[in-house]
């Protein structure tokens, strides 16, 4: 190799590449940068995004971000704290906050607009040491023919029409749910469950100020949350979008949805439907495989996905940059080249991670598929759910603090769960008159298997590698 070309590869060679500058690359960057790792942080456009997801912060989340020492991104972007849920059944309301802390306290979230968190996480990787950013598409990844190492990733800079190729010991995919890379780690795809539709209302007054919000009715659930001092986040669920035909979807959400909002939150809503355009977000359910590819790993929604309803994806994200950056240490991983070390560590990183991510995983599924109720027994168990909650105390506290990232215990979802199975059979029981009460029988047992329907395959899935 001419000297050129070597000082070339030298320069163009770091200990990690991160493709993705979003809510895990930077926060990853972040954290192997203070290690001391040489850290190359791939973007493909460094301009604040426009999202309508990875708006919601939970306790668990907030949390794993002191351990980051990132706190102060959460910092004069307009944040707004949240104190737990408000959950609206049919017009009927019960208050969800998050449970105490064993110190007496109760944690926060908070809630803001995707974009300026963004921001403020790029401005953290770019103060921090030993990272370099680059802003540029990564187009393919470099890699050994004779042994499938992936050696580096090859880009076109942002105005350029010339291919360029970084070398690293460890090349990290975190380019999100449409990730271009996660098809040469797994072979599972996202399957799509339904989509969001956003709208941001102004000055909308809540139901319950500073919490978010979950309205159940005659349709799939509608999501709320405030995001900055005028602006409020709605995203209405579609499992299929409306038709042309049937008049699109802003008839949609005007002759259907509306009529289910509380009164309060209704001109704010029907101002918003009015915007030019109504951005969407496909929900998409994937379960975690091991990282098996030498030299290459998936992380964040490249490599994990879940239902959106829970606000559960950063908590997991920033959970998992903790765990990740603590089991490649220098301590535990010098040198990043040890192929065979970094994927035991990456086996290991699979199972750990589940005391957390199994539970937010599996919760996410199952309340989106009692949320948003489409035949009769899973409308027995959104209401019985409802009812469930109306107990208080641990019939809250473990729920939400389950949802929150702070009850890390999947046989607390499990209890709670069929607990909620339980008491739906006993709700329905009494809604029934005497003579029925055989008919009640047989619907109990439809009622319990669909319960076991809907999360089995989810706890199934959690336990696969």
């Amino acid at each position: 190799m001419p000297a050129s070309s070597e000082k070339k590869r030298r320069e163009n060679s770091y200990d990690v590449a991160i493709v993705g500058a979003g809510i895990i690359g930077c926060s990853l960057a972040v954290a192997l940068g203070n290690q001391g790792r040489k850290v190359l942080l791939l973007e493909r456009d460094m301009s604040e995004p426009d999202r309508i997801v990875g708006e919601l912060l939970q306790p668990g989340g907030i949390l794993a971000l002191v351990k980051l020492g990132m706190r102060d991104c959460l910092e004069d972007i307009d944040a707004i704290p949240t104190y737990g849920y408000e959950v609206i059944y049919h017009g009927e309301r019960v208050n969800i906050p998050y449970p105490k802390m064993p110190d007496g306290t109760r944690p926060e979230g908070r809630a803001f607009h995707h974009g300026k968190f963004i921001m403020k996480l790029r401005g953290a990787a770019a103060r921090a040491p030993n990272v370099t950013i680059v802003e540029a598409t990564a187009k393919d990844v470099i890699r050994n023919d004779a042994t499938e190492q992936v050696l580096g990733v090859m880009v076109k800079r942002k105005g350029s029409t010339e291919e360029e190729y970084f070398f690293a010991s460890l090349t990290v995919s975190a380019d999100g749910y449409a990730s271009n890379f996660r098809k040469r780690c797994v072979k599972t795809k996202p399957q799509v469950r339904s989509t969001f539709v956003g709208l941001e209302l102004i000055d909308a007054v809540m139901p319950n100020p500073r919490h978010g919000h979950v309205i159940m009715g005659n349709n799939p659930p509608v999501l709320l949350y405030q995001i900055g001092t005028h602006e409020t986040r709605a995203l209405v669920d579609m499992p299929s979008m409306p038709s042309a035909q049937s008049g699109g979807l802003k008839r949609h959400l005007r002759e259907v949805v509306l009529p289910d909002l509380p009164k309060e939150l209704q001109p704010s809503f029907a101002k918003a439907i009015e915007v030019e355009r109504l951005p969407s977000m496909p929900n998409s359910f994937l379960p975690a495989s091991t990282n098996t590819v030498p030299g290459m790993i998936l992380l964040g929604d490249a490599m994990n996905m879940r239902h959106p309803l829970t606000g559960g994806g950063m908590t997991v994200a920033f959970n998992d940059v903790v765990l990740l950056s603590s089991m490649l240490s220098p301590e535990k991983v010098p040198d990043l080249e040890d192929t065979d070390l970094v994927l035991e560590q990456m086996r290991q990183f699979h199972w750990d991670r589940k005391g957390l991510t199994s539970v937010i995983n599996i919760l996410a599924q199952a309340l989106y598929s009692l949320f948003a109720a489409d035949d009769n027994y899973l409308r027995v168990l959104q209401r019985g759910c409802f009812a469930y909650f109306q107990f208080g105390g641990q019939c809250i506290d473990g729920p939400v603090g389950l949802l929150a990232g702070i009850i890390r215990q999947p046989f607390v979802l499990f209890y709670h769960f069929f607990a909620v199975a339980f008491y739906s059979m006993w709700v329905m029981f009494m809604s029934l008159p005497l003579l029925s009460w055989p008919k009640g029988v047989v619907q109990s047992f439809g009622v319990l298997y669909k319960a076991c329907v809907v999360i089995f395959p989810y706890i199934f899935s959690e336990l696969k590698s």
